[in-house]
């Protein structure tokens, strides 16, 4: 079994603030660690499943030297390999040479979810709204959509309660989930301590990969729009002269394609 695991920082037990996610910061250091021991059981429990390959991807966008470059690698477990500093979502020979799922691991809610802690859709452009076709969605959903275009379920989310919930919605309620806190404001929660998070994550994924038959991967129906409303008119500029791209209104633009892929890449250049 080869299994993808793709990684974000903010859904992590024990993170509440930007501090704490911030490359720098007074607090990454301790959070870096956070993160780097909820993705080693997540890979434990791959491994208890019978994955005889398992490959990670930073996804945090943590800035400057940081981004996509948070795991402690003395600290990654040795029955994985892992891919720092890369273009978010850009890594694709796991899909291309076969996978068989996908585990998204400190995941977050979208943006202005109100129990979603420090909930955003994409840090570096701060969409306000995102749709796949009539489906709102967060990074959550554009994971799973990257996922689903070559075939490839997702197994498990792990975050917050708010990204849980938001998972099921999209992928159906059959998706297995585990909620390490639950957000009471935006930069607060009610949280499992670490030790617990992390036991239940191994858990909820051997048992998710040895019933891949409760998920089906997520393929946004074709021909495919996609739909962003921006945070303000000056970001418009970005998407003017675009193949396929049109500005639909005061702060939304649209992406029209024959598949997912196709409409995305029109938006997120391949970098």
């Amino acid at each position: 079994m080869r299994v993808l695991i793709m990684s974000d920082m903010e859904g992590v037990s024990g993170i509440v603030v930007w501090d704490q996610v911030e490359g720098g910061a007074a607090m990454f250091e301790e959070c870096r660690s956070l993160y780097t021991e909820e993705i080693n059981a997540a890979v434990r429990g791959a491994k208890a499943a019978g994955a005889d390959e398992i490959v990670v991807v930073d996804c945090h966008g943590a800035g400057k030297g940081w981004t996509f470059n948070s795991l402690i690698p003395e600290k990654i477990h040795p029955d994985c390999e892992w891919v720092a500093h890369h273009g978010w979502g850009r890594y694709d020979e796991m899909w291309k040479t076969g996978c068989d799922a996908c585990l998204l691991i400190g995941m977050h809610a979208r943006n202005g979810t109100p129990d979603g802690v420090l909930c955003h859709t994409i840090s570096t452009v701060q969409y306000r709204n995102l749709w796949f076709n009539d489906d709102l969605v967060g990074e959550t959903g554009v994971n799973a959509a990257l996922n689903g275009h070559y075939g490839v379920p997702i197994a498990l989310v792990t975050g917050d309660s708010a990204v849980c919930r938001e998972a099921k919605e999209l992928l159906g309620d059959t998706l297995p989930t585990v909620a390490v806190k639950k957000g009471l404001s935006r930069y607060s929660a009610r949280q499992i301590p670490p030790a617990r998070a992390r036991d239940m994550i191994e858990a909820a994924t051997e048992k998710a990969l040895k019933d891949l038959d409760k998920v089906r991967p997520y393929v946004p129906s074709r021909p495919t729009t996609i739909k962003i409303e921006v945070s303000n008119v000056d970001k418009l500029s970005d998407f003017k002269g675009r193949t396929g791209v049109e500005i639909t209104g005061p702060l939304t633009v649209e992406s029209h394609a024959k598949d997912w892929m196709t409409a995305w890449d029109q938006f997120w250049p391949f970098v």
